[in-house]
């Protein structure tokens, strides 16, 4: 029997470190070639399957596949498409089949947060019930940290790391001028429903009076008269105060504050455009002058100063999907175990899918203050080590050098075209 080839994507919002993934997939893969054969990436995600748009990876250079291991972004392009049951659409489901098929591919490993757990977990299920052999692997990444089962998820630590940092020096930007100036500054970081991006910003407080003096978190209801009641308290004490605000702050009733009511592929409401509404809150109650700043993709996308931490770790879980897939494994998520003790240590494990699919994990709790606006030391403890490290790239003329992987498309063996 010729040996299976792998397929696979990455999907949903990118990191900086999901290409160190595909790395360790691509890598490991090559180094097991009497048992798989070559891997083929998803152009866009589960769309390059869907339309047979197969990125042939055995043509890139062993120096260009490792130079992703600090490169930024989706190397192969990602995407936000649910797949549906198979009720509701067997049309997608038999055309990712017939494409597998076609390209002889028996191993299916995609890279992406919760909603793409889910649609791994409804490929690993389409095998059994169309009856064509398939091992569907997940392979963890969501900078927002909300996979549950898996002690962090890689580009988690990245994204700490930068709003920790851009935290901390916007801070001493805002105190050398809080005198005759800015008195307040907002820095809104993503976090649609839980808040571990906001509450890793927390580090940059080492001491008593240190920004941020005010974190809002989702997993906390919003009170506009106590939030009023700290920012004037903190100005007072302080002469300045810096906010982190979670897009996804909420009002008691889960009413988001910056609800746009637009939906993405997802069915997730669209967020954005906190900050400013915060600002101005601040301005119409209290008169003082402000700055805002809206971390966004900049959060993701900052490669130049990834977490060494959060590259070993997304590589490690990309190198555990294919040696999981070789020992038979199907339907389950390398995830991240810490290891117990002061000393940071972690290690690989596996977890079921169907205890992944479609959850949340929030912030516990206990890693949040009695008041609601800032961490606690276990939440300290827990974000540390994870910021640990720095992950350089190379750089030329000042500036970071990033691989551009040449992309070669697959030929198509399937004379229909399928239109999404």
């Amino acid at each position: 029997m010729p040996r299976k080839n792998a397929f696979y994507a990455q999907s949903g919002g990118v990191t900086a470190v999901i290409n160190a993934t595909a790395c360790g997939v691509i890598e490991t893969a090559r180094q097991q070639r009497t048992h798989i054969g070559k891997v083929y990436a998803g152009r866009n995600g589960i769309i390059g399957a869907l339309r047979e748009e197969l990125i042939d990876t055995s043509k890139e250079s062993t120096a260009a596949i490792r130079n992703l291991l600090s490169t930024p972004a989706g190397a192969f392009g990602s995407c936000r498409h649910k797949l549906k049951s198979l009720e509701q659409n067997r049309a997608e489901y038999e055309r990712l089949i017939a494409v597998f098929k076609a390209h002889n591919i028996g191993y299916f490993f995609y890279n992406g947060g919760g909603d793409s757990a889910d649609t791994c977990l409804k490929v690993a299920q389409l095998s059994q019930t169309l009856g064509y052999p398939l091992q569907a692997i997940h392979i963890p990444k969501t900078i927002d940290n909300d996979l549950p089962l898996t002690d962090n998820c890689p580009g988690f630590g990245s994204v700490a790391k930068y709003v920790a940092i851009s935290t901390r020096e916007a801070a001493m930007d805002v105190a050398s001028m809080c005198e005759t100036s800015t008195k307040v500054f907002i820095l809104e970081v993503m976090g649609r429903h839980a808040g571990w991006i906001a509450g890793a910003a927390g580090l940059a407080a080492e001491r008593e009076g240190d920004a941020p003096h005010l974190i809002l978190f989702p997993e906390i209801a919003f009170e506009r008269k106590k939030f009023m009641a700290r920012v004037q308290r903190a100005v007072k004490r302080h002469g300045y105060c810096v906010i982190v605000a979670s897009e996804g702050a909420q009002y008691k009733d889960g009413t988001f504050l910056a609800e746009s009511g637009l939906k993405d592929a997802f069915g997730h409401s669209q967020l954005g455009g906190l900050a400013p509404q915060l600002a101005q809150m601040i301005q119409t109650e209290l008169g003082y002058k402000y700055h805002w700043a809206v971390a966004d993709y900049l959060q993701r996308a900052a490669r130049h100063i990834a977490s060494q931490t959060d590259v070993d770790q997304a590589y490690a879980l990309g190198k555990a999907a294919i040696e999981f897939a070789l020992q038979g494994d199907n339907a389950i998520m390398p995830c991240i175990v810490r290891g117990k003790g002061k000393r940071y240590t972690w290690s690989i494990g596996k977890a079921p899918l169907d205890a992944v699919a479609n959850r949340e994990k929030m912030m516990p709790r206990n890693y949040i203050t009695r008041d609601g606006f800032g961490i606690t030391q276990a939440a300290r403890d827990y974000f540390a080590p994870l910021i640990v490290g720095e992950a350089y790239p190379d750089y030329r003329k000042g500036l970071p050098q990033y691989v551009r992987l040449k992309n070669v498309a697959l030929p198509k063996k399937l004379k229909k075209r399928f239109q999404l």
